[in-house]
């Protein structure tokens, strides 16, 4: 029978670990809550623990330094997540929420997590609701997390709002993971395409300059360029190091600014396929809050205004903005969302039905599913397209270096003969 480790909590918030058998993950949860215990983790254990091995201290080391860098690195979404999940679980099972936020103070290994929490039961049990304990760490949570909790906690509904939230940030976390993921081999073509141009520029090209360098005007004009190249890529690579560096930090600094998010953002959505891609990618995001804001108990009015500001592009949040002041006006949403021209007939479609069966929170929902499923499609096509440009062009500039520089030999040979 399979071994389960767990770490629960008791009535009392005492926290206790260990191991039982059971025939599934089901019938192990049965029989903690059956011993009156919360679990919080469960995993199957995999056997003993591996023999001390020769290189142990070392390894042990190199764990130690890795657990403190966790224990100091900035709090980031997937903390808040997880976070949101463990609390959601501990109020569910009935814990006060001082209790749940002692569970999980002694439960944290995050010396920030640590520090964000202990000041958040100070407020609780200073009497402010988890809404204005919150407020303190709006730079963290944002709007659209602090609604959502207030929004819990007006209709009594705290643990199940926190259910939804964690999903929500569950289903973010993982259409960017998988955007990520999807990314990883055209970066890795593209440093190694420029890699292999600047080794063959740098190393290789200068080897034949010797070979060269006697015949002047004489030599074919694509090898004088590629000559030149390499002895510049060579001779000057710290100062086009520098150069680098610095174009990105001026880039950088340009594009921080609200002029150069807006020029940035209006040309990435004018690019062909990924321009696409982005707008639907946004669009998934503003439904995703907006139905999950709706559902949690938030007037469409307020719903509005933080839906459109979790929309990354500049230009896109713009053209949503004017949408809470028309339907404050007595406007319909799906009217608003049309005159936006961002969401596509099938998306209006399902919002119209969504206000007419009073169901427009799951609808939004279902049109973030949407969405999200043809961003990963569309993410797969272009990757289809730009694996094997990158391998072309890859192919065609390393080609033409070897071109030029047989052209050189060959009127090396020329001159000799």
């Amino acid at each position: 029978m399979p071994e389960f480790r767990y770490r629960a909590a008791d009535a009392h918030g005492k926290m206790t670990q260990g191991t039982l058998s059971a025939s599934g993950r089901d019938e192990a949860l049965r029989q903690l809550r059956a011993q009156g215990l919360m679990p919080l983790a469960l995993d199957e254990a995999n056997g003993a623990l591996p023999a001390a091995r020769a290189d142990a201290p070392r390894t042990s080391a190199t764990v130690a330094a890795w657990r403190r860098r966790q224990e100091q690195r900035p709090l980031r979404l997937p903390d808040i997540a997880a976070l949101t999940s463990e609390l959601a679980i501990m109020l569910r099972a009935g814990l006060a929420l001082d209790r749940a936020l002692s569970i999980a103070i002694n439960m944290a290994t995050n010396v920030h997590l640590k520090a964000l929490l202990e000041d958040l039961l100070q407020s609780v049990k200073g009497g402010k609701s988890l809404s204005q304990a919150l407020e303190a760490h709006r730079a963290l949570f944002g709007d659209f997390y602090l609604s959502m909790v207030r929004a819990g906690e007006m209709g009594g509904q705290l643990s199940a709002t926190l259910e939804q939230l964690a999903a929500h940030q569950e289903r973010v976390l993982e259409l960017r993971g998988n955007i990520r993921s999807a990314l990883v081999y055209p970066a890795i073509l593209c440093v190694v395409a420029v890699l292999s141009v600047a080794l063959l520029l740098g190393f290789v090209v200068p080897q034949f300059e010797s070979l060269f360098s006697d015949m002047g005007e004489a030599l074919p004009l694509p090898t004088r360029i590629i000559v030149a190249l390499g002895h510049f890529v060579a001779d000057g690579f710290p100062f086009l190091l520098i150069g680098v560096v610095l174009l990105v930090w001026a880039v950088r600094r340009a594009l921080a600014s609200e002029s150069g998010q807006r020029w940035r953002d209006a040309r990435l959505l004018a690019l062909p396929l990924f321009g696409t891609i982005l707008r639907k990618y946004e669009i998934t995001r503003f439904a995703r809050a907006m139905g999950t804001l709706l559902n949690s108990g938030v007037t469409i009015v307020p719903a509005l205004g933080i839906a459109t500001q979790t929309v990354g592009n500049a230009i896109l949040r713009g053209a949503l903005a004017a949408m809470p002041t028309a339907v404050k006006q007595g406007g319909r949403l799906a009217a608003a969302l049309e005159e936006t021209r961002l969401f596509t007939p099938l998306a209006l479609n399902m919002v119209r039905l969504g206000e007419e069966t009073g169901r427009l929170g799951d609808m939004l929902l279902e049109v973030a599913r949407v969405h999200e499923r043809e961003v990963q499609t569309g993410i797969k096509r272009l990757l289809t397209l730009i694996e094997p440009v990158l391998l072309l062009v890859l192919g065609v500039v390393i080609a033409l270096i070897i071109i030029s520089i047989l052209m050189g030999i060959l009127s090396v040979n020329d001159l000799a003969m």
